[in-house]
């Protein structure tokens, strides 16, 4: 492209802008969650997004995606995050480039779209394609115009699919770059994949006793319960779904979806529930998922990221040794996993465990390493990462006529799964059709699942700084390494408790340092995390008043 051609994009990106200003003393950081804020603030954000999602299309000469959502977050809020090819989620490297982006200035647009152009080496000249899609809040449609103006800027095509769960766009975007080789890159394509695979797993699936093809759904008030809906008509009465907090009455996110069930530790509102009647809760852009039941006493039971990765692993490692294959199987977590969940992987299950930062970037790039690799936090969000070599040897594994029909039999049920299973990214849908799936070959209720291993009492706190970064971890968050002499402080205190366990990290967007501890009983994790707390609030530079003792019950 002439120099020429190249200022004249510039110039009208920064035209442009005027209709999308930056506010004044608000600074933007993309992280693993892309940008999230105040809907009101984000119409510059978006346009800028805009801007950077063409210049990444070009860079990769293939079509991106654009996000739009907040997720877990409350309907207010909003935010958006790119999306690359093969539906990961956006290089690391560039999220300094849509930093440096949505903190310029109006006027410097152009120079900040150069310094991106010189950087990464990219040929302005050719063509650029994005796909879009939103989730059901109300500042959707107006952010999504934003975000279309940047692309017109740049002279980008684009498809805006709408409403979708975040999942489904990531398996779009892939579906389109692949040439259909992942499958049909349509929203009717996705639930035709996923109801084949999981209608010929539960083929010939025989009586159950104690698994019953009954569950009920809190769609968060979102976009997973409008999509839901739309799968239940490819699944034939196999599976009985009532669907819940679906966006007809109630907010977004408000007491319901995975979030709040996990961190409050009971059932959403909306919800009437029987003892054993198991449970699901999405959160709001059907990202994360997790189960969850009642029991005859009345008592709430939590099946987590954690269950729901030792089910998997268990599960696929079984198959993977009646195929005969020699893949080798590990599950990644963060330091938020239980301790139960993990000794219970490694001692019991026989499965090498990694841990990553906290963040799914990290956790996707360490499943990578291993054949079939299992990854979930403890919020609900993970998948499961099949190597080319994996799917490769599986495929043919399921074809080979020479092989005993067991053995044949064994592949060709890792083939369904593979299907069923969305490996771009977390799937509320998909993760949840695959439990289902392992529950009823097992013959499992909710509880026999939940008697695999028993939780850990734990405890997270947090305790305000003056300065997050005077906090620094190594070991994949799980050492300190500043400030001086906190790290022993922890392990003299952990050692005081049976089977205790804690780490302190910094927040990655306010001065804040989270404490988890875990032990033995709920009384000592509370008591380990508080007297963590304190160690982090004399050594760290803790503001306002010292935190105080645990109420005794």
């Amino acid at each position: 492209m002439t120099t020429c051609k190249m200022s004249d994009i510039l110039a009208e990106a920064v035209k442009g802008a005027a209709a999308h200003p930056r506010p004044e003393g608000i600074q933007f950081a993309y992280g693993t969650a892309g940008f999230r804020d105040k809907s009101t603030i984000l119409d510059p954000v978006l346009y800028r997004m805009g801007l950077l999602a063409a210049l990444r299309s070009k860079a990769k000469k293939a079509t991106v995606a654009v996000m739009i959502t907040a997720s877990h977050n409350p309907e207010p809020d909003n935010g958006v995050k790119l999306v690359d090819p093969m539906g990961e989620m956006l290089e690391e490297s560039w999220e300094e480039h849509a930093t440096d982006l949505a903190n310029a200035k109006d006027e410097d647009i152009g120079s900040a779209l150069q310094r991106i152009i010189d950087a990464v080496d990219i040929d302005i000249s050719l063509p650029s394609d994005v796909f879009v899609a939103r989730d059901t809040r109300p500042s959707g449609p107006p952010l999504t115009q934003a975000l279309l103006d940047g692309l017109k800027v740049m002279g980008s095509t684009f498809t805006d699919f709408g409403i979708l769960t975040t999942p489904q766009l990531h398996y779009l975007v892939r579906c389109h770059n692949s040439k259909g080789a992942y499958g049909e890159p349509t929203e009717e394509g996705y639930y035709k994949k996923l109801a084949q695979a999981f209608l010929k797993l539960r083929k010939d699936a025989g009586a159950k006793k104690k698994y019953e093809p009954v569950v009920i759904i809190d769609g968060a008030n979102g976009v997973g319960a409008l999509k839901t809906r739309k799968l239940q008509s490819h699944l034939h009465e196999s599976l009985r779904i009532t669907v819940c907090n679906d966006g007809s009455s109630g907010k977004l996110n408000e007491k319901c979806g995975a979030d709040f069930v996990k961190v409050q530790q009971k059932p959403p509102a909306g919800l009437e529930i029987q003892p054993g009647q198991r449970c699901v809760s999405f959160d709001g852009d059907a990202d994360r998922v997790v189960f969850f039941y009642v029991n005859k006493d009345g008592v709430f039971n939590l099946l987590d990221g954690d269950k729901i990765s030792t089910l998997i692993a268990g599960y696929l490692g079984e198959l993977v040794s009646a195929s005969g294959l020699q893949l080798n199987i590990g599950v990644v977590q963060t330091a938020y996993a239980n301790g139960s969940s993990t000794r219970y992987l490694e001692d019991v299950m026989k499965v090498p465990v990694s841990c990553a930062k906290t963040g799914v970037k990290h956790l996707h790039h360490k499943a990578l390493e291993f054949d079939v690799g299992v990854y979930f936090e403890a919020n609900g969000h993970g998948t499961v990462l099949f190597s080319d070599q994996a799917e490769q040897k599986i495929k043919a594994a399921s074809q080979d006529d020479s092989l005993e029909s067991s053995k044949r039999e064994a592949a060709t049920r890792l083939t369904l799964m593979m299907d069923l299973i969305n490996q771009t990214v977390g799937d509320a849908i998909s993760d949840f059709l695959v439990v289902e799936t392992i529950l009823s070959t097992r013959d499992w209720a909710a509880e026999d699942w939940n008697m695999q291993y028993r939780d850990l009492p734990s405890r997270l706190l947090k305790i305000k700084v003056k300065d997050r970064t005077a906090v620094q971890t190594t070991d994949a968050e799980r050492c300190a390494t500043a400030p001086a002499g906190l790290q022993e402080a922890i392990n003299k205190l952990v050692a005081k408790y049976q089977q205790g366990r804690s780490f302190v990290r910094p927040s990655g967007t306010e001065d804040v340092v989270r404490v988890f501890a875990e032990a033995d009983t709920q009384a000592n994790a509370d008591m380990l995390a508080h007297e963590v707390s304190v160690q982090v609030y004399q050594l760290a530079g803790g503001v306002g008043d010292q935190p105080q003792p645990p109420c005794a019950p």
